[in-house]
């Protein structure tokens, strides 16, 4: 069956016998850019339970709780190194008026969701409730403004109350609610899928609105706003190519928005029942991302050679159907080994294009999409995409390390063409190398010769995430069927090393 539907294609250079053999040749010679660590990024929108129950429970709450956030899921996120989290969406961030989510928690006015199942909110996580959370965790918070239905006055207040000193009205206000010091705010995104949820406008029309909204966020007190406009969905260049145009350096990033559908079935398919079709053609289409970088990269080089605007991947990730069972609108749901290979393939390819992209956010942290955490009352569980971006935040703000791979491919539906071996690397700080490895192959394990031009490798060490299926999950029964393990299957050779690759498994080595 799997050979009926799978052909088969090999690297140019790779000889026909040596079908489960690959090779990578690292060069630590050529390493010049930073891996950007907000490439790590993650995604907290009012959606679901992914606030309410997933981050926040409340001080009150019989859930374990650190100043109403949960105990379990702050400690994992603190564990996972988070770098930036973007906030409060997504569709919702068009909706949201940020002065009902500030003051008293009992007198904060409710409010309905629209865009997300019509759940009725109280507004009691707002921007202190954000923002502390950043500074609880050590991580950059990224706005995201409302253009849709508010106001530009709205907007430039809300920018003064975050970020002005005492004396301002805004900072007045703030201190009234208990926050003296005002806060750094870094990120902040004017807008979000303004083709669609966020205004159903033209690009033209948001170019000038955006050039509008912007003026008046202002840098108050040696807070700079990185301002990042809303940008383009996939395949969209025209949005791209008439923001560079119109908006120019008026913006300091442009975010793109991608996600992993299986499609075409008819639905988003399944996150847990899927055959081997399915699995490939999902590693066809993730790995297809690289292909849009490129297109939208080349219009922005066109307007922008220095790269001085970067390209935010604010949204990215799996999305199938809701789990059944669930309630609808909420996007709840399961998170298999399958969207781990999404997650380490997806990354590798950011790492390619750290010198235009500066940020990725995966959607989203806690109980929606492609999460890190599911939580069910006061049950926790790490997902296997949890565990890809533990072991691979090794990457962050280290030296990418450009590689050559050579492997099999497959050719799989609607003829994309996947390599059997994805790999990245970089060197730290300390000078360790790091190099993460996935093969992609259901049945076959690789042995890949590792290769690392003149360092002399001394030592090597590594962890494995893999599982006995490829539709493994982690539940609140079973937690820790898809888990981090130690690696032995790297051996030291005399020009680098020789590294055995199980089936469907994702590892990453250091190396000293």
């Amino acid at each position: 069956m799997k050979n009926a539907i799978l052909g088969l294609a090999f690297c140019a250079a790779m000889p026909l016998f040596a079908q489960q053999k690959a090779t990578v040749t690292v060069h630590p010679e050529q390493g010049k850019q930073i891996i950007n660590k907000e490439i790590y990024g993650q995604f907290a929108e009012h959606l679901g339970t992914c606030i309410y129950g997933g981050l926040w429970v409340g001080e009150d709450s019989s859930i374990p709780n650190i100043k109403g956030y949960r105990k379990d899921v702050f400690e994992a996120l603190k564990d996972l190194k988070v770098p930036v989290l973007r906030w409060p969406g997504g569709c919702f961030a068009d909706e949201y008026h940020w002065m009902d989510g500030i003051g008293p928690r009992e007198k904060r006015p409710r409010m309905v969701n629209n865009n997300w199942g019509g759940t009725v909110e109280d507004n009691s996580f707002g921007t202190h409730e954000f923002l502390n959370l950043c500074e609880m965790l050590g991580c950059e918070p990224y706005i995201s403004g409302n253009v849709g239905s508010g106001s530009v006055e709205e907007m430039a207040k809300w920018v003064e109350y975050m970020t002005s000193e005492q004396g301002s009205p805004m900072a007045k206000l703030r201190l009234e609610n208990g926050r003296e010091k005002p806060w750094k705010v870094k990120y902040f995104g004017v807008g979000n899928e303004s083709w669609g949820c966020g205004g159903s406008m033209r690009p033209e029309y948001y170019a000038d609105l955006y050039r509008r909204y912007s003026t008046y966020c202002r840098n108050y007190d040696g807070n700079r706003l990185f301002k990042i406009a809303s940008g383009a969905s996939d395949y969209d260049y025209n949005w791209t190519e008439v923001l560079m145009k119109n908006v120019g350096h008026r913006m300091d990033g442009l975010s793109l928005h991608y996600y992993t559908v299986l499609g075409w079935s008819g639905s988003k398919g399944s996150a847990t029942k899927f055959n081997n079709e399915d699995y490939y053609w999902t590693m066809g289409k993730c790995r297809e991302i690289e292909d849009v970088l490129k297109r939208h990269i080349a219009i922005m080089d066109k307007y922008d050679p220095q790269k001085q605007i970067g390209l935010m991947v604010d949204e990215w990730g799996t999305w199938w159907d809701e789990e059944p069972g669930t309630i609808s609108g909420h996007l709840y749901q399961q998170n298999t080994l399958r969207d781990a290979f999404v997650a380490s393939l997806s990354l590798d390819i950011f790492h390619k294009y750290t010198d235009r992209v500066k940020m990725t956010n995966i959607a989203q942290v806690v109980n929606v999409l492609q999460s890190m955490i599911l939580t069910k009352e006061d049950k926790m569980v790490l997902t296997p995409t949890y565990y890809v971006f533990k072991m691979y935040n090794v990457h962050q703000d280290a030296t990418y390390l450009p590689l050559d791979l050579q492997c099999e491919r497959k050719i799989v539906r609607d003829n994309r063409i996947v390599p059997m071996v994805s790999a990245t690397a970089s060197r730290d700080k300390s000078g360790a190398i790091h190099v993460s490895l996935s093969n992609v192959d259901l049945e076959e394990s690789q042995e890949i010769t590792l290769t690392l031009g003149d360092v002399k490798a001394k030592s090597v060490s590594g962890q494995i995430l893999t599982s006995e299926k490829i539709d493994d999950y982690n539940t609140f029964e079973q937690p820790n069927l898809v888990k981090l393990a130690d690696f032995k299957g790297a051996k030291l050779t005399k020009n680098g090393l020789v590294v055995k690759l199980p089936a469907k498994s994702i590892v990453t080595l250091e190396i000293k």
